[in-house]
């Protein structure tokens, strides 16, 4: 989608194109682009994170007072736009998108002074703590107990598909305080030490061959209560909060678009060396189909994003925007595989990890693993089902 920006908006793009060129070094646009899992190791988006944080521009979201940009909807949209197709990594979300902006609403002001600027620094590398075995879309059935003792919660129970928890030094947790009332208020929120003593973690190896997500288990883990986010059984209304930030305070599309155009590419290679075939020319039939989906999905976002405030989640249309681009992420993915055909298969190929390999090299070895791993995105941060009963309920008054 081409915008018409006004000369102010042009010169903010051309200085976020300036900034990207002078401070995205090549081993960091090579890293993101050989990532096929959810988020590249921290490695990689470390590096990236510390020079948007020198240029102030990390955490958008945040309140200025914060480190917040100020910018609008429409700044903030351009400069993913531009990030991704610099091919900038993803900056790791769980501190600067999920915990952060929960600390800053709930939080006291002791735990602000002491969470936020570690956030920013990169000092704490977060995971989330809610799935469990039994209790993952449905998060209120979770069992993971929390019984307090003098000044401590003490901690027994596991999680389930931890992104990233073994690269963490911090958790942020729902955990059972109480077994009265309803399911939903005997939970509380938590910030966890992920070196205190009785926590260990497992690695899940993923069909696409990553080790992105881990159980984590807690075995008599002490935690101080002073680490509770709000009022004790009060944490359903942070994760509340939480998950609409992950389903819809992100900004999806551009990074979409970049690689539905590298696709797009290879698609129009294939055609020019085998000329218009009947294959080649149902397989530009599903693109156009696939790029005007992503249209569409593209204007929802920007609408949504110039109408939310700075700090401030999308509420209920985050779930609208979460399942269209969990399935535009898997239908570009499986697009992909179909395209490139048998040369897909090449599963990680050596020579994408050469010195200096070529975009098609890149795209070709990192296809099907990508393809495997986008299963999940229908199911994390809420199952497709569960989105479908939220837009049911919230949106159309089902």
């Amino acid at each position: 989608m081409d915008l018409l920006l006004t000369p102010e908006l042009v010169e903010f793009r051309d200085t976020v194109r300036a900034f990207l060129r002078e401070h995205l070094p090549a081993e960091l646009r090579r890293g993101q682009q050989l990532t096929t899992a959810m988020y590249p190791e921290p490695e990689i988006s470390g590096p990236w994170q510390a020079r948007l944080r020198e240029r102030g521009w990390l955490v958008p979201l945040w309140p200025r007072e914060w480190g917040g940009t100020g910018w609008s909807g429409i700044e903030r949209f351009i400069f993913e736009t531009e990030c991704a197709l610099a091919g900038a990594p993803l900056v790791h979300p769980m501190g600067v998108r999920l915990v952060g902006p929960v600390i800053l609403r709930y939080g006291t002001e002791a735990q602000k002074q002491t969470y936020l600027s570690r956030i920013l620094s990169g000092q704490d590398y977060w995971c989330q703590g809610f799935s469990e075995p039994g209790a993952g879309s449905d998060l209120a059935s979770l069992r993971t107990r929390a019984v307090r003792d003098g000044d401590h919660y003490v901690i027994n129970g596991s999680k389930l598909w931890t992104t990233h928890a073994h690269h963490a030094n911090r958790m942020f947790a729902l955990v059972r305080t109480s077994t009265e009332g309803r399911r939903q208020e005997g939970i509380s929120f938590i910030l966890i030490d992920m070196e205190t003593p009785g926590i260990s973690v497992r690695p899940i190896p993923t069909i696409g061959g990553d080790h992105d997500v881990n159980e984590v288990f807690f075995d008599n883990v002490r935690v101080p209560v002073a680490n509770r986010i709000g009022a004790e059984n009060d944490g359903w209304q942070c994760a509340r909060y939480l998950l609409e930030f992950e389903r819809g305070a992100g900004i999806f599309s551009p990074r979409l678009r970049s690689q539905l155009k590298r696709i797009g590419d290879v698609l129009a290679g294939e055609a020019q060396c085998d000329g218009d075939t009947t294959v080649t020319a149902l397989q530009r039939l599903r693109f156009g189909e696939v790029r005007a989906d992503l249209d569409a999905f593209e204007m929802l976002e920007l609408k949504t994003m110039c109408s939310v405030a700075p700090g401030e989640s999308p509420g209920p249309v985050a779930s609208v925007l979460k399942l269209r681009a969990s399935r535009l992420r898997q239908a570009i993915s499986e697009m992909g595989t179909t395209v490139v055909g048998a040369e897909s298969l090449r599963w990680r190929a050596d020579d994408a990890h050469d010195e200096e390999p070529s975009e098609d090299e890149v795209l070709r070895a990192c296809l099907l693993p990508d393809f495997l791993n986008a299963r999940a995105y229908t199911i994390f941060g809420g199952a497709a089902e569960v989105q479908l009963g939220i837009i049911a309920k919230s949106c159309l008054g089902a």
